[in-house]
């Protein structure tokens, strides 16, 4: 199953995949060029004197059975985080057989920018993106080199070595050729891009015997390539419903985004210094919260709570609120009420913000148990709790009130280091504070 535009990132992967699909139909930037013509030149540096060196003249039938085939199958695109994948291998494998190995990765290339041209027309895809189809049939090349050097002949039990070897180099290609794609473009580390590029490599291992048996039949009966077909209809079938799913949940991400500006904007309008406050701590938790490896739904959570922590005061009475003094304890229990008042509110839209709600309402529970409003101590409060209660807190310290001066940045990290392990957790406070020393850089708040 050969991927195309194949990174990955720490992202969410509805966030990823909405990026891809907007990228398709985009120029591509400078840098992005410049990675996607070397990549297919020095495909074409490679694969043109192997076909010239090594490969024989074709007969016509298999070569047109095989390169629609191909076509076919590449049209078939099952999206995951930051790319897809195709059946491909389904008719590759039969395809090194078929054919003289050496002229493969050329066959595969025309194929991929053949399969492009529906998507040209419509003009779903730049034209200067053909450039990635012809460098994505880089991982035909290992295979090629294999299957030519070794020439095992028609797929036998015996030759289980070669085809081994062949996959591995499968693979190998794929990845070298895909890493600076996946680094310069997408700025994922080439462990990170292994790591998920293992997932294709099982779908075509899998994929593979299925492959092998085809070819078996198609070295001499070039039309058996074409049975393939019925089973990618049906991976196309799974993939269309992936897809609807997707768009369902892309739709659904932005209906909760809107959501939580739109309170937010309720805040601002509300209180403004409440609003500018969940602000400032979004892009504090969000530096936090990178600092302590949150990824996809944790992360999201993180910029939602962050967002929304105040959401509740909105309840509270504004001389409360406004109050240029010390509460007294009426007042004091009041206040403390805006975390339950929070809750319910997000509870009330339900989905990701009703869980987002249960996170608001411990964004002021302390690391020693002597927070509201439930006493929660240590571990047993949320992560994300715990990084937008340290935040609010480095925030608040640091702003004008109606009562007091704002602190100096230094006074505030004294302060959280002073209250780390009894208001604070320590890790989270270590992680503001190195994050902090590097110097305030917020992060802008996803749109």
């Amino acid at each position: 199953m050969a991927s195309v535009d194949v990174s990955f990132s720490p992202d969410p992967e509805t966030d990823l995949v909405q990026e891809v699909r907007a990228r398709q139909a985009r120029h591509l930037p400078r840098r992005e060029a410049v990675i996607a013509w070397s990549t297919g030149a020095l495909f074409l540096a490679v694969a043109i004197p192997l076909a010239i060196l090594g490969g024989s003249r074709p007969a016509l039938v298999p070569l047109v059975l095989a390169l629609g085939a191909y076509v076919a199958a590449s049209r078939v695109q099952f999206e995951f985080a930051a790319g897809w994948a195709m059946p491909t291998q389904l008719v590759f494998v039969p395809m090194l057989f078929m054919l003289p190995p050496a002229i493969v990765p050329l066959c595969v290339a025309a194929a991929m920018v053949i399969g492009q041209i529906p998507d040209l027309i419509r003009r779903g895809v730049h034209p200067d993106r053909l450039w990635l189809s012809i460098g994505s049939a880089a991982h035909a090349l290992g295979p090629a080199i294999v299957l030519t050097a070794f020439a095992p002949g028609a797929p036998n039990a015996g030759s289980w070595p070669i085809y081994l070897l062949a996959f591995a180099a499968q693979f190998g290609a794929d990845f070298v050729s895909t890493v600076p794609w996946a680094r310069f473009a997408y700025g994922i580390s080439s462990f990170s891009h292994a790591r998920q590029l293992g997932w294709t490599g099982l779908v075509d291992t899998a994929l593979s015997p299925v492959a092998l048996v085809v070819a078996a039949v198609a070295v001499d009966h070039s039309a058996a390539v074409l049975v393939v077909l019925p089973v990618v209809g049906l991976i196309a079938f799974f993939a269309r419903e992936r897809q609807v799913r997707i768009d369902h949940a892309l739709e659904l991400s932005k209906a909760y985004r809107g959501t939580a500006m739109l309170l937010g904007d309720v805040i601002e309008a509300d209180d403004a210094y409440t609003g500018s406050h969940s602000r400032d701590v979004v892009d504090l938790v969000l530096l936090v919260a990178d600092r302590l490896g949150l990824e996809g739904p944790m992360r999201r959570d993180a910029e939602f709570a962050a967002l929304l922590h105040d959401v509740g005061k909105v309840k509270i009475p504004s001389e409360i609120i406004n109050k240029p003094g010390k509460l007294d304890d009426e007042e004091w229990a009041i206040m403390k009420t805006h975390t339950i008042a929070g809750e319910e509110m997000l509870e009330r839209v339900g989905g990701v913000l009703g869980h987002i709600g249960k996170i608001v309402r411990s964004c002021h529970e302390r690391w020693d148990g002597d927070g509201y409003p439930d006493g929660l101590a240590a571990e047993r409060i949320p992560l994300v709790a715990r990084i937008v209660m340290c935040c609010d807190a480095f925030s608040a310290m640091t702003t004008d009130r109606a009562y007091r001066k704002a602190m100096t940045d230094e006074a505030a990290i004294e302060e959280l280091l002073r209250c780390s392990g009894t208001h604070f957790d320590p890790r989270v406070v270590d992680a503001l504070v190195e994050a902090l020393g590097e110097g305030r850089q917020p992060q802008l708040l996803a749109a």
